[in-house]
């Protein structure tokens, strides 16, 4: 089990290693990403910026997600269509709450515009990160859009998952890494001893902290 999701990244940092000093942007998915992705970011000297995505979960069972939404300059949707064959959820249902998150982005953006660099990533390694994959709907959503983006490579890379989904994802990065899976895989917080909610304060510490190492 992971400590901690600091102790994660770290972890997960060292088997990435083999692309320091190449053209590397870090790419956290907020919130739980962004500290395992300023681990990563340190341990390779690079750049660490984060994408705006978000879990589209089914109406009566928010955890689960029926979905994902990416906002930005390449936006893009995913829809788990067997979750939604099996809630009965119809198009209007997943457009509503498609737009919700779509607000809530929106308010990210507003907040954290002013401490996120201002990065090209067209060309580049991408390294995406999590602290870990469920469904795989948001991080599928996420290298998408960063696919349309002219990148080199993408690697994905996340503390733990499930095998079934790694397989999934695979035709969406040309490499994965991950350090633990389980099955039957249960939730992401089961691998941590100490996985706590983030708030915004904590994505922007985060940030912080690599602007201030870096300076």
């Amino acid at each position: 089990m992971f400590k901690d999701r600091q102790d994660a990244g770290r972890r997960l940092a060292a088997a990435l290693l083999k692309y320091r000093g190449q053209d590397v942007v870090v790419v956290g998915l907020p919130r739980g990403g962004i500290p395992v992705a300023l681990e990563i970011a340190r341990a390779l000297a690079a750049p660490m910026t984060m994408i705006f995505v978000r879990k589209i979960g089914v109406p009566a069972r928010p955890e689960v997600a029926m979905g994902a939404v990416v906002d930005g300059a390449n936006s893009y949707v995913v829809r788990n269509s067997d979750v939604i064959r099996l809630t009965g959820v119809s198009e209007s249902v997943f457009q509503s709450a498609m737009d919700a998150e779509l607000k809530e982005i929106a308010r990210r953006k507003s907040l954290f515009k002013g401490i996120l660099p201002s990065i090209d990533i067209a060309g580049k390694i991408v390294i995406l990160v999590d602290d870990g994959i469920a469904t795989g709907a948001t991080m599928k959503a996420a290298a998408i859009a960063i696919e349309q983006c002219g990148v080199e490579r993408i690697v994905i890379a996340v503390p733990a998952a499930p095998s079934e989904v790694v397989a999934d994802l695979e035709n969406d990065a040309e490499e994965i890494v991950y350090l633990e899976s389980a099955s039957p895989f249960g939730a992401v917080g089961s691998f941590y001893l100490n996985f706590p909610q983030l708030s915004d304060g904590d994505v922007i510490d985060c940030f912080q902290q690599l602007t201030a190492s870096a300076s």
